[in-house]
């Protein structure tokens, strides 16, 4: 049975809540890289037209800074052919999922992107009710993004121009409500962390207990659990050589750290704690549940 949203958990002073904009599907030899489809398959298996299983997740941090939202998922702007070729099913979507949460949009300060690809950053707008004009979302927030990250979205090529689509991003800026990050850029317990590969200035996200303990919302660095091998790198990404050294770096000290590591587009398993198989190669860890620990 599909999941959209998932127990809050407590993290030191927040409350934290995993959400879902809903489904999408996407190829899977372009979601695993050179990873051949025999081994892929095992993990994700595909549809008829090739495509496999993903979620939309994001996160509600809600606490003495006031509520945060991490990842926004693709929205609900984009026509029915546009639905279809990237199987989206979003049943209400992010702001349903809020609202039920008891967090609706107009109660929402911040807002953290990892990224501008639509399926990140398209829920980060809505249409107003001209139908026409895309408008803030969450119309008290501020919205922070990496500045090299909108400064790519807004001059696109033909490798990246599907991904980039301006209507979820560009009112931003011109309303005035983005704040610009880099690396160690911290807003209370949140802080960024840039984690380049998949796009050049891809950022991660992490929330301290105050205890030490982190969750970090990895992104598309690591989109599901089923990626967590080093080799296991999307074909979407734009420098697949600085993933790997990323993720040579980050993933070790997510495992002997003891993160807890948030999945963005794993539709099962959307938090995990890290553990190395028998090889050395980081897995997630099923003896620990983050919701029981």
């Amino acid at each position: 049975m599909t999941r959209f949203s998932w127990p809050p958990i407590r993290w030191g002073d927040n409350t934290v809540t995993v959400l879902s904009d809903g489904l999408q599907r996407l190829d899977g030899g372009a979601m695993f890289g050179v990873v051949p489809r025999v081994l892929w398959e095992r993990r994700l298996p595909a549809d008829d037209r090739n495509r496999i299983r993903l979620g939309m997740n994001s996160l509600l941090i809600d606490g003495p800074d006031g509520r945060t939202v991490v990842e926004t998922g693709s929205g609900g702007k984009d026509d029915a052919k546009f639905q279809s070729i990237y199987g989206l099913e979003r049943d209400g979507g992010l702001v349903a999922r809020l609202g039920a949460a008891g967090a609706p949009p107009e109660t929402i300060d911040r807002v953290f992107l990892t990224h501008l690809h639509f399926d990140h950053a398209g829920g980060a707008t809505t249409w107003a009710e001209d139908g026409e004009t895309a408008v803030p979302t969450f119309p008290k927030a501020v919205y922070y993004i990496h500045p090299g990250e909108f400064k790519a979205a807004l001059k696109t090529n033909e490798r990246n121009a599907a991904s980039y689509i301006e209507r979820n991003y560009a009112p931003l800026k011109e309303r005035g409500v983005v704040e610009w990050v880099a690396d160690r850029t911290a807003v209370g317990a949140v802080t960024v962390i840039e984690t380049p590969g998949h796009t050049a200035h891809h950022c991660s996200i992490a929330i301290d207990d105050g205890d030490g303990r982190k969750l970090v919302f990895l992104g598309d660095l690591v989109p599901t659990t089923h990626h967590l091998p080093n080799p296991y790198i999307m074909a979407y990404d734009l420098y697949p050589v600085t993933t790997l050294e990323t993720k040579q770096r980050v993933l070790p000290q997510a495992c002997d750290d003891g993160w807890l590591c948030a999945f963005v587009h794993d539709a099962d398993y959307p938090l995990a704690y890290l553990r190395r198989d028998e090889r050395g190669r980081f897995e997630r860890d099923p003896e620990r549940d983050p919701w029981s620990a």
